[in-house]
């Protein structure tokens, strides 16, 4: 039996790889370092010793590996996408350790592994005490992690000479994978520059709506990647600014939208991004949730007629945020009694698939309501035919099997979690909340984990776990729990 087991596997091209992402994210403790020695700040020797240890750990895997066999299946795929993330975390937290801004190394990972899964859930008491190399940094790891480092990498891919489809289609998110070039580094280059625009847009627009250059860039990195890492510790209610407000909330909109839509917009068909189902669903869930959400605090909130235009902005912000799974707070939400599990059932439901927002994506939930719809038809007209049609397309059978697996694993991992973190000490809501908000990379749960609070004073063991239902939530389940799997291992 043992000799069927890890048959075939091409090491060498995955630590391959592994070096050449260490390499990439060298640059990026770089340019913190950059930024410590700009405004004199200590950390620029944590951000040297980081550089140091990322490059060298990097140019001696490419060095070691060169020559390798640029053979690579789903196994290696697999593997190369989720011990990135887990090795970026683990080397990204050490300026937070050494520093001593985050002395516990259990909650430096967790820092870390919340910023490169987008999740946005946050140890720190106090995020304004922290020197503005580290606020970069913490946002930085948002940018890199939004898009998937592996999906950034791939627009270069070329350069190390082999064609990097399964790593491809282990990192990209949701059913939907379209392909805007014939070649995978072509689609990655064109995602990357869309990426890029929007975090420029929204750097400018912020700036010129009030907030200062260093804000305004931070801002855009943590809302283009749905990620929610503020500077400030009232997040977006520290500058009580409408305009503010209005510019983060086209910006996550767009985020939450499947960012091949934009290719095609700006190709000039229109009319494949204004029919595109997931999307005019997922516009529609904001502006319904929203109006739920503003006709029901009537009846549970005391404020006058002339306020309503501010709810409704409050209201759609946090809609909005928690819908992207972004995690932005610009209204404490915690006090809006039964309306906050509306909310819960957002952070459950995500964005598109292929933007950067987490959750179970809009596509799964109408395909799961159109199979269930149909499957009542076919219960009154049992020898009638009725395929599931998406976009006007018959969807096939393997991939609605595929979509109800995962949706049915989310629920069941779900639950199972939170009753993990029920017996570490956490409280039945906050152990849900929190649990959902992981899976679902959004940040802020429920309870003494809402949104004027943090995951500080949980357990370290819970920290772990939590930080482990990240990545398996950022990488939609089926990428790292097949690793566990042996017959994945066979031949």
């Amino acid at each position: 039996m043992r000799s069927k087991i890890k048959t075939g596997f091409n090491f060498k091209i995955v630590v391959y790889i592994q070096g050449g992402l260490l390499v990439i994210e060298s640059l990026f403790f770089l340019l913190c370092a950059a930024v410590a020695l700009y405004y004199s700040e200590q950390t620029v020797t944590y951000f040297g010793i980081s550089f140091g240890i990322s490059a060298i750990l990097g140019l001696t895997a490419l060095i070691s590996c060169r020559g390798a066999s640029t053979s690579i299946g789903k196994r290696e795929g697999s593997v190369i996408v989720t011990f990135t993330w887990i090795i970026f975390s683990f080397i990204g937290l050490i300026p937070y350790w050494l520093s001593g801004n985050i002395p516990s190394f259990a909650d430096a990972f967790f820092e870390t592994m919340s910023g490169f899964t987008t999740t946005g859930a946050t140890i720190l008491n106090d995020i304004e005490v922290l020197p503005k190399s580290l606020l970069l940094w913490r946002s930085i790891t948002h940018w890199i992690g939004g898009l998937g480092i592996i999906v950034i990498t791939m627009a270069v891919l070329p350069i190390f000479g082999f064609n990097g489809s399964q790593i491809y289609s282990a990192e990209v998110t949701g059913l939907s994978k379209e392909k805007l070039h014939p070649k995978v580094s072509g689609t990655a280059k064109r995602l990357l520059l869309i990426y890029l625009f929007l975090s420029a847009a929204g750097t400018v627009a912020l700036w010129l709506a009030g907030m200062n250059w260093f804000d305004a860039v931070n801002h855009s990195l943590s809302t283009v990647s749905t990620g929610g890492f503020s500077t400030k510790n009232m997040s977006i209610a520290y500058w009580h600014s409408p305009a503010i407000e209005w510019i983060i909330i086209v910006l996550m909109t767009c985020s939450g939208i499947n960012l091949s839509l934009y290719y095609f917009l700006i190709t000039g068909k229109i009319k494949r991004f204004i029919h595109d189902e997931e999307m005019r669903t997922f516009i529609n869930i904001i502006l319904l949730s929203t109006f739920v959400i503003t006709i029901s605090q009537f009846g549970i909130l005391d404020f006058a007629l002339a306020d309503l235009g501010e709810n409704i902005r409050g209201n759609l912000f946090t809609v909005t945020s928690l819908i992207t799974t972004t995690g932005f707070v610009s209204v404490d939400y915690s006090g809006w009694l039964a309306v906050v599990y509306i909310l819960l059932l957002l952070t459950f439901i995500g964005g598109s698939a292929g933007s950067t927002a987490g959750g179970v994506k809009v596509i799964r939930i109408i395909l799961v309501f159109k199979y269930c719809y149909y499957e009542f038809k076919r219960m009154i007209h049992p020898h009638a035919v009725f395929p599931v049609r998406y976009n006007g397309r018959i969807v096939k059978e393997d991939i609605v099997t595929r979509m109800l697996a995962f949706v049915l694993l989310y629920v069941i991992i779900s639950l199972l979690g939170s009753a993990f973190l029920c017996f570490s000490g956490l409280g039945f809501e906050e152990s849900i909340s929190s649990m959902i908000s992981c899976l679902g990379n959004v940040g802020p749960g429920l309870g003494h984990l809402g949104p004027v609070d943090n995951y500080h004073a949980i357990p370290s063991f819970a920290k772990w776990f939590m930080s482990f239902a990240m990545l398996v939530g950022r990488l939609e389940f089926f990428t790292v729990l097949l690793l566990f799997v042996p017959a994945f291992w066979k031949k």
